[in-house]
């Protein structure tokens, strides 16, 4: 429970001006802090007192600020969020951490994306995942009633399980082969789980896997980091059964590739 004594925080903030530039950690001095302000708030504050100065503020990603958007990634401390598990890193409080701490805040490390500016990132890649097949393309009119489809409660609560991922791409920084498989997977499943998403389920595994590989994302080896470093914690499963999909609809292609070469 907060005391609401200010605290003195000293951060080390990779500071890099774009792409093409070496970047560095800068050290700075947060004092007078509450212990009440969110994550973001403080470097707000930071980043206020750094343009009084007439320094350049820290750049870094950040929209709605109530854990929903995924914008707000970044590594503190070696952890991805931060040291709070299922917290983005606006949600994260500064009384997680006492007065006098030495905070080191990062970028998302991934050669799939690249630094645009301090801790901003090039999270191209997801969107080229979702643009690949993360829809259903059929043509439905107005919204139809809830009750006109029905869908198994249990396939239901998969789906709105999977639905959770924010896109935040904590898992791919959190893995130790950057790979993008939890993020995928649960964009897969959400669709693939329910009724309206079965006649595209074999396309749509196949494109998005494909647009996550040519995105140059790494491999996945179920280190389980992903899980862990969740803010939504989307579970491993979702990538098995990915897999499985994958593996069916691989084998379905190609035995209709078979079948259409044989009767030509």
């Amino acid at each position: 429970m907060s005391t609401g004594k200010p605290m003195k925080i000293t951060l080390n903030v990779w500071r890099q001006r774009d792409g093409r530039t070496p970047g560095k950690f800068v050290t700075y001095d947060a004092p007078d802090i509450s212990p009440d302000m969110s994550f973001l708030e403080m470097l707000d504050v930071v980043n206020e007192r750094l343009i009084a100065k007439g320094d350049d503020p820290i750049a870094f990603d950040h929209d709605c600020r109530e854990g929903i958007c995924g914008m707000c990634g970044m590594m503190i401390n070696g952890q991805a969020h931060g040291p709070r598990r299922a917290t983005t890193a606006c949600q994260l409080h500064m009384r997680s951490f006492a007065d006098g701490d030495t905070l080191t805040i990062e970028p998302w490390r991934a050669s799939a994306f690249p630094v645009i500016k301090d801790l901003v990132v090039d999270r191209g890649g997801f969107d080229r995942i979702i643009a690949a097949g993360g829809f259903v393309s059929v043509q439905t009119g107005s919204a139809p009633d809830g009750n006109a489809i029905p869908v198994p409660k249990v396939a239901a609560d998969q789906a709105m399980d999977a639905a959770q991922c924010i896109g935040c791409a904590a898992c791919v920084a959190a893995c130790p082969n950057a790979s993008a498989m939890l993020f995928t997977s649960a964009k897969v499943a959400h669709l693939g789980l329910l009724p309206q998403g079965q006649p595209e389920r074999d396309a749509r595994v196949l494109d998005m896997v494909k647009a996550m590989d040519e995105a140059g994302f790494g491999t996945c080896t179920n280190h389980g980091e992903c899980e862990a470093a969740c803010p939504k914690e989307i579970r491993l499963e979702f990538i098995a059964r990915m897999n499985r999909d994958y593996m069916g609809a691989t084998f379905r292609n190609r035995g209709e590739r078979k079948a259409g070469g044989d009767g030509g």
